[in-house]
């Protein structure tokens, strides 16, 4: 009886941490270059038919584990999946148009250190010295990993292979990076990816566009019908402990009550 509360206490937890994800993904649909993340859960049937066919362990019948004591809270993935372009017609405004991120040397505030990240977020500016940069003031980088660097006083041209023109020469070519499986990278902040241990570098094929952005992936009704039914789900649980505590309230102040 009482595994009952922490079954549904468990599932309150689940469907929070399912709902402060959406919340996060509401809060970037605006956000240039923004990928959405979802949260997983692993149900006990799936679990078991896994069990069922492992044949690792000798013999008919086989252990399931230990007891759990509610829902298995899973991972939080990534949606990698293309945004929307949207043209704003200015001449460091950047999209890319298949798989691949653009290079960003990143300096922590904190230590001073340097790293490189990868985006989809292509909302760069020039700075005063001439150099390429995000809107953190981040630098962008070339394919041979270094500042792109230009003169501000002369619009650039851009071609497809990220190539930048001014003056009818060509400039600097800005490094497109693609990885062969996207599991080894992993989020920074909210635009930024890093790579982990067992990242492979690939070329990446995507082509380069200037004058227009990416926009976030998040597709807003969907994650509104989502909160709604996280909500339901939410509310069963939260109603479930009440039928148990009531339960546990007539065991103990009822049927236990000595004569």
């Amino acid at each position: 009886m009482v595994k009952g509360l922490y079954t549904s206490a468990t599932g309150m937890i689940n469907e929070q941490r399912r709902v402060d994800v959406l919340a996060n993904n509401l809060a970037n649909s605006s956000t240039t270059g923004f990928k959405a993340e979802g949260a997983t859960s692993e149900a006990f049937y799936d679990v078991l038919a896994y069990k069922l066919k492992d044949t690792s362990e000798p013999g008919i019948a086989r252990r399931l584990g230990a007891m759990n004591l509610g829902v298995k809270i899973g991972e939080t993935y990534t949606d990698y999946s293309e945004g929307s372009f949207v043209t704003t017609n200015n001449d460091y405004d950047l999209a890319l148009s298949g798989k691949g991120f653009f290079a960003v040397e990143f300096k922590s505030k904190e230590t001073g250190e340097t790293s490189t990240k990868y985006t989809r977020a292509g909302d760069f500016i020039v700075n005063k010295d001439g150099e390429l940069v995000n809107k953190n003031g981040d630098h962008v980088l070339d394919v041979n990993n270094e500042h792109i660097i230009l003169d501000p006083l002369v619009q650039p041209s851009m071609g497809v292979d990220g190539t930048i023109y001014q003056n009818g020469n060509a400039v600097a070519t800005i490094q497109v990076q693609d990885f062969e499986d996207y599991n080894y990278l992993k989020k920074y902040g909210e635009t930024y990816f890093e790579t982990v241990e067992g990242a492979t570098p690939i070329e990446s094929e995507a082509l380069v566009y200037n004058g227009m952005l990416e926009a976030s992936n998040v597709q807003t009704v969907k994650e509104m019908v989502n909160l709604i039914n996280f909500q339901r789900a939410y509310d069963t649980n939260q109603k479930m402990i009440q039928a148990h505590n009531e339960t546990l309230d007539i065991a103990v102040n009822n049927l236990g009550r000595l004569s």
